[in-house]
């Protein structure tokens, strides 16, 4: 079994960037609003998923000053 490197999840999770604006049909500069992100994080499927992880990698948003 070959050894996994750690750390680098996200970049591999990231494999079609601008996918979950296309699904949602909100253009790629624009920002998704959070009750639309909400909302499709619910749903099944890869769009679900796709919503999931920018759920969670919105947390990750470093914030100025801190």
């Amino acid at each position: 079994m070959a050894k996994e490197k750690k750390g680098n999840w996200i970049k591999d999770a990231i494999k079609n960037p601008g996918a979950l604006h296309k699904e949602m049909g909100i253009p790629e500069g624009r920002k998704i609003p959070a009750d639309k992100l909400k909302k499709a994080s619910k749903k099944k499927g890869l769009e679900g998923a796709r919503a999931r992880l920018a759920e969670t990698l919105k947390g990750f948003h470093n914030k100025k000053g801190k």
